[in-house]
């Protein structure tokens, strides 16, 4: 078959979601919106990169909020051949003692200088399969432990002979995350076919991993004997050999990292966790970015545009912006928070304040990302905006359908909001998208983020907002310990301790917002201006994409971009 992607990938990009634009809606949130940076990042580096994900016809899901706050969950309605390209043909996997067809659907990512990135959907909702593999592409994290089993046989082992049909032989196989870690077995079949003595090492040279939770639970596993049903003895038998088989369970984490020549973690204290959690593996840490040029709302990207010629091919140019006059960058700000303010009023029927400090979060709604710990003592909160200045709260996030205390946790906002009442206005905005995080990364005043530690591998919201001059108010974890300056980049809430209680971090959260923030923005306009222009120069220009997948070519692709033709 000729090659689809126009020319050999270095590098085949494996990740169970890619966010790649709102109207294709095959994302969840965090990992997928890194997913579609990636690529984009590797585009305009000119990596001959190719990405393979999902196509999920139902989508995640659509947030629906009713008054008190209950979520409620629909099918995104979409038309995949509305915005993608159909492959033709497919590939098939042998499961069950039949073969699954693997067809395809195509995306293009161009970088800025027109090198592509092509990627590929993998889709079973054919003719040919059972009803139970044409439904594996219906929901993205739906179903029970099979169905989660089938999704990423089907990425894994579908994803490499997807490939191979294609004519597209990477030189590396990138797998974000343990979803996609069976392609290690499907790597280690070709290897025997190809009479490698060594198999594990055959597989071990062409792969690299990505570990994203510090959470064990996070981690997926999945019964041995489950795994025997549906790909065979044979197949249990490659997995022990790369060590992926753990107390009878396969896990998928133990099978990336036992499958790959180079492991990373996505921050350095991520790092340091990863390697408490797996003794003897060796994990570096590559710390996540952000696309610049795509989270950049249009005032600030006419900002940049206008003090930083070049910026857009490297972002690293953006340390320049602390040469820029303050009134300019206040002026970007305010049109961005205008914008927000305006699409609030439109979306909730809320009007804001535009003079008012806004706090913005947009994070999963799940118990150890703390989204109500601001809202531990309303009555302080109250008072502190009557006394040092008035607080607006903004919030987005959608709870996973099957985790009830992250449900719980919208409806506790709810309530607390509606206690608060004018004293704090607080809007809680459904239905979260990258349309909607670029309105509140840019137009928010202060950016917070309280998860529990030592539990945020990265966490990029807080550098989207970086790019646009929102500074941080957040627990010292993940990325912020590397982007924290206090008073410069923003502010911490409480110390570097490994762990510490709730109710210690709201005390030290209070602290930061009431004699730290809203004092520099009410009293000192220009200090607070000041503090956006350092975020964008400082954390702005280096916890980029750009940078990340940079690094990712020196220290696990071995291989960087193509040299620059004269």
């Amino acid at each position: 078959m000729a090659q689809l992607a126009g020319a050999p990938a270095t590098v085949a990009y494996f990740s169970m979601e890619i966010a790649l634009d709102d109207a294709v809606p095959t994302y969840s949130g965090g990992l997928g919106v890194l997913a579609g940076d990636h690529l984009r990042a590797a585009a305009d580096l000119g990596v001959p990169m190719v990405g393979v994900t999902l196509l999920y016809h139902h989508g995640y899901f659509d947030q629906r909020l009713g008054a008190d706050g209950s979520q409620r969950e629909e099918p995104v309605q979409w038309s995949p051949s509305d915005v993608l390209e159909r492959m033709p043909g497919a590939a098939t996997v042998h499961v069950q003692g039949a073969d699954v067809h693997v067809g395809a659907w195509r995306a293009v990512v161009r970088g800025v200088t027109g090198h592509e990135v092509p990627v590929f959907l993998l889709d079973t909702d054919l003719a040919e399969n059972t009803q139970a593999y044409r439904d594996v592409c219906n929901s993205l994290y739906g179903g029970d432990d099979e169905y989660r089993l089938r999704q990423e046989i089907v990425l894994g082992l579908g994803g490499v002979a997807w490939l191979e049909r294609a004519g597209v032989e990477p030189a590396t196989f990138h797998m974000n995350e343990g979803h996609s870690a069976l392609l290690g077995l499907a790597l280690s079949r070709r290897a025997r076919r190809a009479g490698r003595r060594d198999v594990v090492a055959a597989v071990r040279e062409r792969c690299v991993f990505t570990t994203h939770t510090p959470v064990p639970a996070g981690h997926d596993r999945f019964p041995a004997a489950m795994v025997e049903e549906l790909l065979g003895a044979d197949a249990v038998a490659d997995l022990r050999a790369l060590h992926a088989i753990d107390e009878d369970c396969l896990d998928m984490t133990r099978l990336g990292m036992g499958s790959s020549r180079v492991v990373n973690a996505v921050s350095r204290r991520h790092g340091e966790v990863t390697r408490a959690m797996f003794p003897g593996v060796t994990v570096r840490s590559v710390t996540n970015g952000v696309h610049a040029p795509f989270w950049a709302a249009p005032p600030v990207a006419r900002l940049f545009d206008d003090n930083v010629p070049g910026w857009r091919e490297d972002p690293a140019l953006l340390r320049q912006m602390l040469a820029v006059a303050l009134e300019e960058v206040r002026s970007a700000h305010e049109s961005c928070k205008q914008a927000l303010v305006e699409a609030l009023e439109a979306r909730a029927g809320v009007r804001l304040d535009p003079k008012a400090l806004l706090v913005g979060a947009a994070r999963r709604a799940t118990p150890y990302k703390r989204m109500g710990l601001l809202f531990t003592d309303p009555d302080r909160l109250r008072s502190m905006a009557r006394s040092a200045g008035p607080v607006q709260v903004v919030l987005s996030g959608k709870a996973h359908p099957r985790d009830e205390a992250g449900k719980d946790l919208i409806r506790h906002v709810h309530a607390v909001a509606k206690t608060l009442g004018a004293d704090v206005p607080v809007v809680y905005v459904p239905g979260h998208s990258m349309e909607l995080n670029r309105l509140l990364c840019s137009g928010s005043d202060i950016w917070l983020n309280t998860p529990r530690k030592p539990h945020e591998a990265s966490g990029t919201s807080g550098m989207k907002a970086a790019v646009n001059g929102v500074p941080s108010l957040s627990v010292l974890d993940g990325w912020w310990v590397e982007g924290h300056v206090e008073g410069v980049t923003g502010w911490a809430v409480g110390d570097l301790q490994a762990e510490s209680a709730d109710d210690e971090d709201a005390a030290a959260l209070y602290r930061a917002l009431e004699h730290a923030v809203l004092p520099l923005y009410y009293d000192d306009p220009d200090g607070f201006t000041a503090v956006r222009r350092a975020t964008m120069a400082l954390n702005g220009s280096y916890f980029t994409t750009e940078r990340m997948v940079a690094e990712y070519c020196r220290v696990a692709y071995r291989s960087g971009p193509p040299a620059a033709e004269d």
